[in-house]
């Protein structure tokens, strides 16, 4: 496994009962998280964010915002910060309890308030301040006013509807040397994902590769995050003895949808974790505009971005063509491939799966595994978030 960004994974949990239980008795006000702010404390508390001990601050901010940089230089995708929907009731240099799910998680030292221009967040960070991006749509229109920053004391480690891995917990599930390839992901995994990875584990010499799709609140239309880690569970129950190679973990991280600047948040979190290459398919965290369909990103941002990193991250992108199905005898193979031999492309659209799997009608084992499909059916609608 590689060094985690900045050298060393930042712990903030407090393990001394009588300092936690004094941090919280100190507190001048309780928040109440929602899940993708709870997402934001996990990621904090063990060091998915390393080198972040906190919430940014208004300096941290505007720096990430503008030039993608912490003030110490060390490049990160996406701002992290805590929005309130105002500021009563604490100043400056007061402390926060944060809970979540009727439980203390963490203790912030409130030492920046501000009220952020997120018209220029939404520019510098999406590309757009549009609110046809459903994100930008959010933070303009959902997000409150206020941003607080400052040191995080973890009291207790977030938990979630679904069970999740610290990086301190995947790196210990990790081989002592040689490379860890890791893939990241939000939808459930079907049979061209599965051939892709399949490559790109035999690709990258004597590598591990690390299954680690992302699991908090996504977009509207995406599947549930408890439907999706039932789809990867049983398709590692149903692979783990062919590819032992393979390693899954689930992420609480909410998706931005931010394109490029995203792969690079994504690229420092795998890092964190103990991966030393990093997948990115065509069009990674990217999105559609909410009125005319049309692509936010370019197909190949996200990469070029990662590529023009990489060396400073100590990560490799790997990248690989989609792979398409030919046909029982051949299976599957690469797009130019299949171009260049003139080889019909079986195809079935994600519309065309989804409204199969509503009408209960067949999909074919070559597009997706019948474990998987099983987990959609018996989900119905409920699956769609």
């Amino acid at each position: 496994a590689g060094a985690p960004h900045g050298g060393a994974l930042s712990d903030l949990l407090v393990r001394d009962p009588g300092e936690a239980k004094a941090l919280v008795a100190s507190a001048a006000k309780t928040i109440e998280l929602n899940e993708r702010q709870a997402c934001d404390v996990f990621c904090l508390i063990n060091g998915a964010f390393s080198p972040l001990t906190g919430f940014m601050g208004e300096a941290e901010y505007d720096a990430v915002v503008k030039g993608m940089r912490l003030p110490g230089n060390e490049l990160f995708g996406l701002p992290v910060t805590l929005d309130l929907p105002d500021a009563d009731g604490f100043k400056a240099g007061d402390k926060l309890l944060l809970r979540w799910a009727g439980k203390d998680v963490a203790v912030l030292e409130a030492s920046s308030i501000w009220r952020p221009n997120k018209v220029v967040e939404a520019k510098e960070c999406y590309g757009t301040s549009s609110l046809e991006h459903p994100t930008v749509f959010s933070l303009i229109a959902e997000l409150g006013p206020y941003y607080v920053g400052g040191r995080l004391h973890g009291i207790a480690s977030p938990e979630f509807r679904y069970i999740v891995q610290t990086p301190a917990e995947v790196r210990a599930t990790l081989p002592s040397s040689g490379p860890v390839v890791a893939f990241q992901n939000r939808n459930p995994i079907h049979r061209a994902h599965f051939e892709l990875l399949k490559c790109a584990q035999r690709d990258v010499k004597d590598s591990t590769l690390l299954v680690h799709p992302t699991c908090g609140p996504t977009q509207p239309g995406d599947i549930d995050g408890v439907v999706r880690i039932d789809t990867y569970e049983a398709l590692r129950k149903e692979t783990e003895q062919e590819y032992p190679m393979f390693r899954w973990a689930y992420l609480p991280y909410s998706m931005k949808m931010a394109g490029p600047r995203e792969a690079i948040q994504h690229m420092i979190i795998r890092k964190n974790y103990g991966a030393t290459h990093f997948i990115i398919g065509r069009d990674m965290a990217g999105t559609k505009s909410t009125i005319t369909g049309d692509d936010f990103y370019g197909p190949y941002d996200a990469q070029e971005t990662g590529k023009k990193h990489e060396d400073e991250l100590g990560m490799k992108v790997t990248h690989y063509e989609n792979m398409v199905y030919v046909g029982p005898e051949e299976g599957y193979v690469q797009e130019s491939e299949a171009k260049k031999q003139g080889k019909k492309v079986v195809k079935l659209s994600g519309t065309e799966f989804r409204r199969r799997l509503r009408a209960n009608e067949d999909i074919p084992e070559w597009f997706a595994f019948k474990s998987v499909v099983e987990i959609l059916r018996k989900a119905g609608d409920s699956a769609f978030c």
